[in-house]
């Protein structure tokens, strides 16, 4: 192990990082395997819906040819036992599995578009309703009011008087409906 966290490893401490097991002695583990996990990770966190649905693309096609081939083996099968030619062939693929994860795939696109879409949809309203772009900060800065980015407290009351005009409305809707039908 490296003795000091805020120094690079070197040499051979480069090369492997001994983990213990409880139920025996220290397993090396190779310290680039554990960063390219790491990284891996990272990425897959990092991918917008519409790269995960590029992502998808290929396992689909191959879920497709799959089903489709398993398909046409069991027509076959079907036809020579329909024919009574009875043929102990290779082992016959399952066609209702390959379908689910075809079905599978589809439903996984269906998620990331619609969710990307939502995405959209809400940076437009978004864009919209507010009046500028909103910084990721929670400090309070002196900016001018037509400076830059709002900042983050003034989004949050931004937000907090749309949501009780938005009640408001809402109570005065439900008062003028109960008023009409006492009035009838």
């Amino acid at each position: 192990m490296n003795p000091n966290p805020m120094m690079p490893m070197s040499g051979p401490q480069m090369m492997q990082v001994m983990q213990s097991s409880p139920s025996g002695p220290p397993v090396p583990v190779p310290v680039q395997h554990q960063q390219q996990q790491q990284q891996q990770q990272q990425q897959a966190e990092k991918l917008d819906n519409i790269s995960k649905v590029k992502n998808l693309l290929v396992p689909l096609r191959e879920s497709m040819f799959l089903t489709i081939r398993s398909s046409a083996f069991a027509l076959q099968q079907n036809n020579l036992a329909d024919n009574l030619k009875r043929d102990t062939g290779p082992h016959v693929p399952r066609f209702d599995k390959h379908l689910e994860d075809f079905y599978a795939y589809c439903d996984q696109i269906e998620i990331h578009l619609k969710t990307a879409m939502q995405c959209l949809q809400q940076q437009n309203s978004s864009n919209h309703y507010l009046p500028g772009p909103v910084t990721p900060m929670r400090m309070e800065s002196f900016m001018p009011e037509n400076a830059g980015p709002i900042p983050y407290p003034t989004y949050l009351n931004t937000v907090r008087v749309h949501v009780q005009s938005a009640k408001d409305i809402h109570d005065t809707l439900i008062s003028a409906a109960q008023n009409i039908s006492q009035a009838d």
